[in-house]
């Protein structure tokens, strides 16, 4: 079994860390877990040094959001596979073993992400990745479950193994050293499309991207 760490990207989100942090803590057996902090100016740290001492804490110098402070912060991770988990995420019991299975059984999958549903609304597809996603002739990127401002209702229709085109990061499974090989995010996106964009170039490189929604 590849070695992973999920690492939590955090910027002023002490509530959000309170709130979704034991879920990822109770969950991820056999994960080592870090927190990226981006110069965070409210009681993050000290909050996870108290209740979470167990959590590897990163420090980044500066809020270069979201494609800078994961550059900055996994240069300091050691691990096979990286998980790349926003901080409003609840993960759910044995969410990490299909996926490091499928990384296992198939060598040429570079970049996974899992079913993601709507924190409120569990059963609706979240906005941000859903099933999986995709790109038309036009560069305009889209998912199963979300087409615009639409988002399906879970069904079970997308309870598949499907490759895909790009992959969502608010919970981006990627190896490490595909991560080093291209070179990490391009830093001129802030926030948002850097996974489209990274995955882009996987793609480029040969390598494969999939959903795992079992």
């Amino acid at each position: 079994m590849s070695k992973i760490a999920v690492v939590i990207l955090n910027w002023n989100g002490e509530e959000l860390l309170e709130q979704f942090l034991p879920s990822v803590q109770n969950f991820s057996k056999g994960a080592a877990i870090y927190v990226a902090d981006n110069a965070s100016t409210d009681n993050s740290i000290a909050f996870i040094k108290k209740n979470y001492p167990a959590i590897k804490i990163i420090e980044n110098a500066s809020n270069g959001g979201y494609a800078k402070g994961y550059n900055d912060a996994l240069q300091h991770v050691e691990a096979d596979i990286f998980c790349l988990l926003n901080s409003d995420v609840e993960v759910t019991e044995n969410w990490l073993t299909p996926i490091l299975n499928h990384f296992d059984e198939h060598p040429e999958v570079a970049i996974i992400q899992p079913k993601i549903l709507d924190y409120k609304r569990k059963e609706y597809f979240e906005y941000a990745g859903a099933a999986g996603g995709f790109i038309d002739q036009l560069g305009y990127p889209f998912c199963r479950g979300r087409i615009f401002q639409a988002l399906e209702k879970d069904k079970g229709q997308y309870d598949d193994v499907k490759e895909i085109f790009w992959a969502t990061g608010a919970c981006l499974f990627i190896k490490s050293s595909v991560f080093k090989e291209l070179k990490g995010f391009d830093e001129d996106y802030f926030a948002h499309q850097e996974e489209v964009d990274l995955c882009w170039r996987a793609h480029n490189h040969g390598y494969k991207i999939f959903y795992v929604g079992t």
